[in-house]
């Protein structure tokens, strides 16, 4: 079985190397390319043909959402995890309309992570609660404001 080829898109050395020690560990994973900010993640992402991209959304220049708009863009088939210290429900909106295929906040266990990469590599959305509830609640106020809508018609 071929490994999971992973790009980790973040400003921070020290996190970057890091999270690459961690996932060497997974025999299954392994981390292809480093990007510090969003265009260098869209420009290894073209190079280095990952499975996955970990992106960051807080990074100088090109940043993860645009970054994760434009890998997208030019890469429909690599799946975004956005790897990010914000729990606030406007970003993972933002970036599930972007494109990501999941939203993990930076606190997250080593297992789950893996865990969270292999699933959106098998092509499945990854988000944890309370995160999950906070989409499933929005899109069910969506839900009802679509229904009130039609209903007036």
């Amino acid at each position: 079985m071929k490994p999971i080829r992973v790009l980790i898109a973040d400003d921070q050395a020290l996190w970057r190397q890091g999270l690459c020690r961690i996932l060497e560990m997974e025999g299954d994973i392994e981390v292809v390319a480093q990007a510090a900010d969003g265009a260098e993640a869209v420009a290894l992402t073209k190079e280095v043909q990952p499975d996955v991209v970990l992106m960051d959304i807080n990074m100088p220049g090109l940043n993860g959402l645009e970054a994760t708009q434009k890998i997208k863009e030019d890469a429909p088939d690599t799946k975004i995890l956005v790897l990010t210290i914000h729990a606030d429900d406007e970003y993972v909106f933002k970036v599930l309309q972007a494109g990501a295929s999941g939203y993990v906040l930076k606190d997250v266990d080593p297992a789950n992570l893996a865990e969270a990469i292999r699933t959106v590599n098998e092509g499945h959305a990854y988000l944890r609660s309370p995160l999950l509830e906070k989409v499933l609640e929005e899109f069910g106020r969506l839900s009802q404001a679509q229904r009130e809508s039609a209903a007036a018609l």
